[in-house]
């Protein structure tokens, strides 16, 4: 049955299926029959189905662009294209004694396929339109959906299902046109272009002129077909031939070779000129029949002259022939008949269309040995979406198929390693896995496969699901702790039992599957009449089957009735599959109006306690059977409005954004307005909004946000006219009054799924309509409960599950996500109450009590800012005001925390601080210890607000300006009370312009020099000094840090060494009391001899106190070495210089005795600055042979330089 049929064909039991292994040839006696009143009575039926619409056969696949008057086909042709669909020729011959040529010929005429969709169905990967899946999971949807060509069969039989358990016949569909056959490439779709497919290949073959020299021979098409020369490749012609039988292709040759799952180009261009120009065919009856009328000379001469046009091929096997029909005791001779090739298929062979078994497995093979790189997670989507659109066609190579690429994935070597090492296997590969089980589902939901089929099915689904390799349906490995979300039943007596997990792989669902069935009289009448009601006087247990309204219900688990949902479509029931979504929803909202009715008598208690239960143990999105996104499609799509070149497949897989219409519910009172698109989006407001318990797991956690974002990006799609709005309007408000059945209720359970990106759309989809509601809902969906305390009370979870699972955090691993979301909804809140300073404060409380992320917090902050400032506009005080509040409690959170971002933090925080004002910016100033660190204050806070930029920013005048400086002085000297260390320099720069404040923070330095201060910090500040042109304060701190320096014998090239230098330069500067100050600090500090001897160099250079002090006098005459200071400096370096000496030898290695040689002369150049020098020198050189005279060849290089 297709679309538009009645129920009672759908639910018919389907006949068993004929046994035994088909073979390759039938065997073929004389044909003596006539086809008479069985025939005749079918052709009757035919006429009259088909007569009023039906074009003639030449023009079956191409209608003409107008036809003014349609001629009825003749009683031959129905009665022959009747059963060219349904039976096999065999039968026919077996069943009537002669059958007349004429009557042969419109048989072989019509059997071959009418339809060019299916030869572009197996030609080319092709995905349906975007969202066209009933597919389970929203990962793959997009291209596990792909429908292919649509549910409607055409040209009668031409799409029944496969073999003799098909679906009865539907009615006739119109041809689809040849240059439309495939459907423009969904998401998933691979990005090959359109001009590279088989099937426009084919396509442009044929219209070129390509085909020639085609023939067909009873059920056997051959033909030539020439592909033109290329820049690379010469001209070259192949051999075609094909099968066919009850209009399906059954085999295929072709000399190109071609080694893929589809039908090369050349099959495509044959089989179009077969079905767009049938007349130009030469049409000759099975060659069996052909030689039966035939004579004994005719025989010998065509069999003669056969082996002598082909007697290099045929001749052995003509001989071996000859031999064994000579022979009568031949096995041959024990067989009736002869097979003939061209003679169609055997009864008892399969009837379906050829599938080349070997290339799938290689291709899926290929695919999943390359790890989803190279596009392979694209091509095994699209081989997904192509067992879909099989299934739609009712072809039987559907399930042929997905059972070949099951087989693939059961034998992934992967699956072993991942299990043996306990790891999850990677998320694209999982989102197959999800979509095979869910195709699964829906073939074992087939209305119209056999028992024995089945029976099949179970046997081996059931032998991948007990392999230890199978993937289990959560994702997990080795996880010991319940599966909370549908392990645990509602039966408290089962409490126990339930909290043992049973084993669930990605093949349970579809093994529980079996056990459905279709023949349940209230489900048959829901799906085959629109008209189905109440009736007047109901039996006993009817009241549940039906609404007050007198409308049917389907009570039956979701999930489950939703996949009987999902079967009709995948299988070519769309009307029947809309009818049973119609009863399932109006189930839903009785379902809701009953828990309403519960939770207002719960109403008090729960509020009192504060806490609530979880009531929906298994979660409708992001379960693996896609409840709602399968409601939601198969809704749409019944008013989905289709464009004229919606079937033309796009050159690089873009497709427009659909465009729906209200379409009427059937049955259903005109005035309510009720459509299909305005039930899509209740139900899929229904099903997001239902409170659920988080799942375990880190896939089935993403999983729940991927089908979340995949149905709202659906939802986005609707045009809100006032219908849909009425609804949005409606089911809102139903779901902030749903108390613990609405994820959206006052109270709801500490475990709850947060309904952040849900509110989001429902925000933006309000907010034009109505505000109120808008901000209602999306701020009591900011909270995220699992961040908060948990209550003493909140542990009212059915069956004790807080008590199994006492803290269940820290396995939220999609916690980030959740809060980025939480994130993303404030943003969007804070974007649209810009300018209502009351709608702007409700929404900063609501950020300050549930967003507990600084990170976050900071990014709100900023949002508001680059909101509340355009370019382009003046400012908005109101939502500044915002950025800055929320700017301080970011301040406040990570003041006592390391962030690497906090500097940056800071820096914003001033910005945004400076756009507000002046006042904002004392604010922060006065209560810097609340906010920032003595270092950030001083160095960032207040050194931005007293730079120039500042000021002209603000236009400050005189007054606002001392008191900004006034409240920055204020800071600088209490951060260098509080940390001396890091601070003092930049309390001195902040209080240069104001005497007493630089003078106090002077004296802080002077009385932390002696504590905390390290001798590098107060170089800097004695540097700063003497810049400054304060010399003897920048000598007293250059004399406080030397105190705290140790310069070690080899520490010559030690950072402090520049400010050694400097602090003996100052020193000599500033005269020879400062100099003898400073030298007896040097010799107590520093023992690298290099060092001392550099700063001795130095001070005998030139006369001390050049520095020019008022008040002192300077003699202008140079120090000698010999007095006081610099001698004790001498004697220092002079005894460096030995200790070093003696230091390197004692580990020194052949390749440095060069370096020490220049090292000793450095040494000589000081002792002769005394005036004994020169004997010190020789005297210490004898001392270095004598003691390191075992280092003969270092010591023949001092006797060579120093004698």
């Amino acid at each position: 049955m297709a679309e538009g049929g009645e129920g009672e064909e759908l639910l018919r039991p389907p006949l068993p299926s004929a046994g035994g292994s088909p073979g390759p040839k039938r065997l073929c006696s004389r044909g003596v029959a006539l086809l008479v009143a069985e025939a005749a009575a079918a052709a009757q039926a035919a006429v009259q189905a088909t007569a009023p619409t039906r074009p003639p056969p030449s023009s079956a696949a191409h209608p003409a662009p107008s036809r003014p008057l349609l001629q009825p086909e003749s009683l031959l042709d129905a009665a022959a294209k009747r059963v060219a669909g349904s039976w096999a020729f065999e039968r026919v011959e077996g069943r009537f004694q002669r059958i007349p040529e004429p009557v042969q010929r419109r048989i072989v005429y019509w059997s071959f396929p009418r339809s060019e969709r299916e030869i572009c169905m197996y030609s080319s990967f092709q995905a349906g339109r975007p969202g066209a899946a009933g597919g389970a999971n929203g990962a793959a949807a997009g291209a596990g959906g792909a429908n292919g060509a649509g549910g409607a069969a055409e040209e009668g039989g031409a799409a029944a299902g496969n073999g003799g358990t098909a679906a009865p016949s539907p009615p006739a569909a119109p041809a689809a046109p040849p240059p439309a056959a495939a459907q423009a490439p969904g998401p998933a779709a691979p990005a090959l272009p359109a001009e590279g497919l088989p099937f426009r290949r084919g396509i442009r073959l044929l219209e070129a002129g390509a085909v020639e020299n085609v023939l067909q021979v009873g059920f056997h098409l051959s033909g030539t077909v020439t592909e033109p020369a290329t820049a690379t490749e010469p001209e070259m012609t192949y051999r075609v031939a094909i099968s066919f039988d009850r209009c399906k292709i059954t085999s295929v040759t072709c000399g190109c070779g071609n080694k893929d799952i589809f039908y090369c180009a050349h099959v495509v261009a044959l089989s179009l000129y077969r079905i767009r120009k049938p007349d130009q065919v030469k049409l000759r009856l099975p060659i069996s029949e052909t030689l039966f009328q035939m004579n004994r000379d005719q025989l010998q001469k065509f069999v003669q002259y056969l082996i002598t046009a082909h007697h290099t091929e045929v001749l052995p096997t003509a001989q071996k022939l000859a031999d064994e029909i000579l022979s009568s005791n031949s096995e041959i001779n024990q067989v009736h008949g002869a097979p003939d090739p061209t003679a169609g298929a055997s009864i008892d062979d399969e009837n379906c269309w050829h599938l080349d078994e070997e290339q799938v497995r290689e291709q899926v093979k290929l695919f999943l040995s390359q790890g989803g790189y190279y596009g392979s997670g694209k091509q095994l989507n699209s081989m997904f979406a192509k067992v879909r659109e099989m299934l739609r066609m009712r072809d039987s190579n559907g399930a042929r198929m997905l059972t070949l690429i099951t087989e693939q994935f059961m034998a992934d070597p992967r699956l072993a390693l991942w299990r043996q090492q306990g790891t999850g296997m990677t998320d694209k590969c999982r989102q197959l896995w999800d979509e095979l089980g869910a195709l699964w589902v829906c073939v074992v939901l087939n209305p119209h496969c056999t028992l024995e089929e089945k029976s099949c099915w179970l046997r081996q689904l059931r032998k991948w699901g007990d392999m230890e390799v199978c993937p289990l349906e959560d994702g997990n490995y080795g996880n010991d702790l319940p599966n909370i979300t549908s392990a645990l039943t509602q039966n408290s007596s089962h409490r126990q039992s339930s909290l043992v997990r049973p084993r669930r792989t990605v093949f349970t669902r579809s093994i529980e599957g079996c056990d459905l069935h279709w023949q349940d009289s209230h489900l048959q009448r829901i799906i085959s009449s629109d008209f189905y009601i109440s009736p007047s006087y109901q039996r006993e247990g009817e009241g549940l089957l039906f609404n007050s309204q007198g409308q049917p219900l389907w009570l039956e688990h979701v999930p489950t009735a939703c996949a009987r949902v999902d079967a009709l479509r995948s299988h070519g029931y769309p009307k029947e599959a809309l009818r049973l979504t119609v009863a399932i929803i109006n189930t839903l909202r009785l379902q809701q109006q009953r828990q309403l009715e519960i939770y207002k008598h719960q109403k008090k208690e729960l509020l009192q306690r504060g806490a609530t239960t979880i009531t929906n143990l298994e979660s409708w999105v992001g379960h693996p059977l896609n409840p709602i996104g399968c409601l939601f499609f198969t809704l749409t799509e019944a008013c989905r409005v289709e464009d004229e070149n919606c079937l033309e497949i796009s050159e690089a897989g873009d497709s427009k954004p659909p465009v729906y219409q209200h379409v009427p519910v059937a049955n259903c009172n005109p005035e309510s307005g009720e459509s299909y698109l305005s039930l899509a989006l209740e139900v899929a407001l229904m099903g997001m909004g239902q409170q659920r318990v988080m799942p375990e797991g880190l896939y089935a956690q993403d999983k729940v946000w991927r089908n979340e974002e995949q149905i709202i990006g659906r939802l986005q799609e609707l045009e809100l006219d006032a219908v849909l709005v009425q609804t949005l309007r409606k089911q809102c408000i139903l779901l902030l009054e749903g108390g613990p059945f609405s994820g959206l209720g006052e109270v709801i359970h500490r475990e709850s799924v947060p309904m952040h990106t849900f509110a989001k759309y429902l925000f933006s989809a309000l907010l034009p309509h109505d505000a109120d509601l808008a901000y209602k809902l999306a701020l009591r969906s900011m909270r995220l409960p699992v961040l908060e305390t948990t209550s003493s009370g909140d542990v009212t979870h059915p069956h004790h599950i807080v008590s199994v699972v006492p803290s269940r955090y820290p396995r939220w691993f999609t916690l980030g996500h959740l809060e980025s979301q939480q994130c993303e909804l404030a943003s969007t809140m804070l974007t649209a109450a810009k300018g209502d300073m009351l709608r702007l404060r409700t929404v900063l409380e609501a950020i300050q009590k549930n967003i507990h992320s600084s990170s976050l917090i900071f990014k709100l902050a900023q949002d508001a800012f680059k909101i509340a400032t355009p370019a382009d506009n003046s400012s908005d005080t109101t939502l500044l005001n915002v950025a800055l509040e929320l700017g301080l409690q970011v301040m406040r959170m990570t003041l006592s925390t390391l962030n690497w971002r906090r500097r940056e933090m800071v820096r914003w925080l001033v910005t945004c601080a400076t756009e507000v004002g002046v006042r904002a910016l004392v604010s922060i100033l006065q209560s810097w210890y609340t906010l920032f660190t003595p270092t950030e204050a001083t160095s960032i806070v207040a050194a931005t607000v007293m730079s120039h930029n500042t000021i002209l920013r603000l236009s400050l005048d005189y007054p606002q300006r001392e008191e900004l400086a006034s409240c920055a002085r204020t800071l600088a000297l209490q951060c260098a009370m509080k940390d001396p260390q890091n601070c003092a320099l930049s309390a001195l720069t902040l209080c240069e312009k104001d005497h007493i404040a630089f003078e106090t923070a002077y004296q802080i330095v002077i009385d932390a020099a002696s504590t905390g201060m390290t001798y590098s910090q107060l170089f800097t500040i004695a540097r700063y000094m003497e810049h400054r042109g304060y010399p003897l304060r920048a000598f007293k701190l250059a004399s406080l840090a030397m105190t705290h320096l140790n310069l070690a014998y080899n520490q010559d090239t030690h950072p402090a060494i520049n400010d050694v230098l400097w602090a003996c330069a100052l020193s000599h500067s500033l005269g020879k009391n400062e100099l003898a100050a400073i030298i007896p600090l040097v010799v107590k500090s520093v023992h690298c001899a290099t060092v001392l001897s550099d700063i001795l160099r130095r001070c005998t250079m030139t006369a001390p106190g050049l520095a020019g002090i008022p008040g002192r006098r300077n003699s202008g005459k140079l120090m000698s070495t010999d007095k006081a200071p610099l001698r004790q400096l001498l004697d220092a370096t002079i005894s460096a210089y030995i200790n070093t000496t003696h230091s390197r030898l004692t580990h020194i290695s052949p390749r440095h005795y060069g370096e020490f040689i220049e090292f000793l002369s450095k040494a000589r150049e000081t002792f002769l600055l005394a005036q004994d020098g020169h004997i010190q020198f020789a005297q210490f050189i004898d001392n270095l042979k004598q003691i390191y005279k075992g280092k003969k060849k270092l010591m023949l290089l001092v006797r060579e330089r120093f004698g």
